[in-house]
């Protein structure tokens, strides 16, 4: 499951865009309104598939490829070391 790093610090803007913040490095990633409704639910108890389900949910006309670029976004943002993932303890 992703989870956002707890040191990066989301700032909300006008009209829901945000900034996401890491003090560590000094990096700044922006956010359009849906980045910030999936960042708000990496917190470690939703997979990918349940983001993908609560997006469907809630907005209209969701695009077939959404998963596609919901598994871009998380890629990114791991990359940018943004988010990770919970590790599971054997």
């Amino acid at each position: 499951k992703p989870v956002a790093n707890p040191l990066v610090v989301l700032r909300e803007e006008f009209d829901d865009w945000a900034v996401l913040f890491d003090p560590d490095v000094g990096n700044a990633f922006g956010l359009n309104p849906v980045g910030v409704f999936i960042w708000k639910r990496l917190d470690g108890n939703h997979t990918i598939q349940d983001i993908l389900k609560k997006l469907n949910d809630t907005c209209e006309d969701l695009p077939e490829e959404a998963e596609e670029h919901l598994r871009d976004l998380i890629k990114d943002m791991v990359e940018k070391g943004l988010v990770g993932y919970e590790a599971k303890i054997a």
